[in-house]
């Protein structure tokens, strides 16, 4: 299976906003922990807190998702941020440059 296919990546960049989605099967427990673990490795690699959280507790069994999100100041941080989450993840491309 292809990587993209497994977790679906978004992107949305703003004025002052920059924003990815991780979409992935809610029933994949290990790719849960494997997106988790990537966050907080490039958390700590690159010394940015973005605000990161997830649809887990909500009624859309099946489509799980990680939301990380910049704004202000550390937006301009977003893009290294996010290349390095993708490629962490091994994901080489965003399925489209909108958080749906």
């Amino acid at each position: 299976m292809d990587r993209c296919e497994e977790i679906v990546a978004n992107v949305k960049m703003e004025e002052c906003y920059a924003g990815m989605s991780l979409v992935f099967d809610g029933k994949r427990v290990d790719l849960k922990q494997e997106i988790d673990e990537a966050i907080e490795a490039v958390c700590r690699q690159t010394k940015l807190q973005p605000l990161v959280f997830n649809n887990a507790e909500t009624d859309k069994a099946g489509h799980e998702a990680f939301y990380i999100e910049f704004t202000d100041e550390a937006q301009r941080d977003s893009g290294a941020f996010f290349e390095l989450l993708l490629k962490v993840l091994k994901i080489d491309k965003c399925a489209n440059d909108v958080i749906q």
